[in-house]
């Protein structure tokens, strides 16, 4: 029988996407506590060392920050030489880069026969700038990171993806259309490439985090005058039957099983981490 523990994650290598931020840094402080070595790929490289520093400091993990955008192939290759060179092959990719925008938000949401005369608050008003911007970061930005940090874990077959979706890849939010959109991609290509890859001992799963209030949510969600919730805000906690946003660490638990080999026969699912959104009916 094997041992349940993570104890098999110790010394693995690690690249995250988006580890800077909000639920990223818990997600690094999770594997770190565990004993990973971890590159934090951020386009933004003095976030990634900041938070590298600290995080390093409060385990005693080997955590680095490297320079990579995403959406760029070549800065993704020069990203993947620098981390094989400082920390070795890689062997776990969680792809955490993503976000969504106000340019990529209605700001109604449902169209009723008011907003006919003012199409520029509905559907019909987003910009295709903005809408393509939310949609390649976080499926893109999915997609190019894993064609190119999985290389080495094909050369050993053997290797673990964990993608973050999202709730509204299954359900939906008014007012955030390519988000949404974005993250339904993101769940189809984390089955696709579960198939794809599973005869070369390569993993691919995701969680589904539900509401967790981030830099990139937080205007929609809090009230900036009150500091409460928005009207949004209230309706998202009264639809979730644990009645609150999620905390950054509950993401810890589900990352690590999917991560370790205690989870050796999944390939190519989605956890929600939602607090009972999914399961409830609103009545």
């Amino acid at each position: 029988m094997k041992e349940l523990s993570f104890n098999d994650l110790k010394g693995k290598v690690c690249v995250i996407t988006g580890g800077a931020g909000v639920l990223g840094t818990s997600m690094v402080r999770a594997m770190a506590s565990v004993g990973m070595r971890i590159a934090i790929a951020d386009i933004n490289k003095e976030v990634a060392d900041k938070v590298a520093a600290e995080i390093s400091e409060e385990t005693g993990a080997e955590v680095i920050g490297v320079e990579a955008n995403v959406l760029d192939k070549e800065s993704l290759e020069k990203a993947k030489a620098e981390i094989n060179e400082k920390l070795g092959p890689i062997e776990v990719l969680v792809n955490g880069a993503g976000g969504n925008s106000p340019q990529a938000t209605t700001k109604v949401e449902q169209m009723e026969e008011k907003d006919l005369d003012n199409l520029a608050d509905t559907f019909y008003g987003l910009q295709m700038e903005g809408f393509d911007k939310v949609y390649s970061l976080n499926f893109k930005g999915t997609l190019l990171p894993t064609m190119v940090f999985t290389l080495d874990m094909l050369q050993n077959r053997k290797g673990v993806v964990l993608n973050i979706s999202s709730m509204n890849s299954y359900k939906p939010l008014t007012k955030i259309p390519a988000y949404s959109a974005a993250k339904a991609s993101v769940n189809n290509f984390t089955e696709w490439l579960s198939v794809h890859l599973a005869k070369v001992g390569i993993r691919v799963n995701a969680i589904a985090p539900g509401f967790f209030i981030t830099h990139q949510n937080r205007f929609l969600v809090l009230d900036e005058k009150t500091g409460g919730f928005s009207p949004r805000g209230q309706k998202i906690i009264n639809s979730t039957p644990m009645g609150k946003f999620g905390e950054p660490d509950d993401l810890s638990g589900a990352t690590l099983f999917l991560l370790s080999d205690v989870s050796s026969f999944i390939t190519g699912i989605v956890i929600p981490v939602d607090g009972g959104y999914s399961a409830y009916g609103g009545v």
